[in-house]
């Protein structure tokens, strides 16, 4: 059974830091790619960070700079530490997985958790 379970989400300032968690089950996470979502009020479900099952990383423009994703494969874990926090940052944060069964491509979405950035 795969599962993807969220945490770290909360209120935060402008300028502030989070780190959200992402704690998967059910597949071998070391052979995932994983990566972050966020979805904003009445916007878009857009792509922020990606790391493959070879470590590489990628980002959003938005977010470049600021936000870091990282995994622990012993742990699995994937993580997405946010530094810079602004208030266009508040929005829904989903974790990602993807692999291959047999050839098969399946993918897998977390409950997602919330982010608000505001004074």
């Amino acid at each position: 059974q795969v599962q993807l379970v969220e945490s770290g989400g909360g209120l935060v300032q402008p300028g502030g830091s989070l780190r959200l968690s992402c704690a998967a089950s059910g597949f071998t996470f070391s052979s995932a790619d994983m990566s972050w979502f966020r979805q904003a009020p009445g916007k878009e479900r857009d792509l922020v960070a990606f790391t493959s099952n070879g470590g590489s990383t990628s980002y959003a423009d938005s977010v470049k700079g600021r936000f870091t994703i990282s995994r622990d494969n012993g742990k699995n874990t994937v993580y997405l530490q946010m530094n810079s926090l602004k208030p266009e940052d508040t929005a829904v944060y989903y974790c990602k997985s993807r692999f291959w069964r047999l050839g098969v491509r399946r993918d897998y979405w977390g409950q997602g958790t919330q982010v608000t950035v505001s004074s």
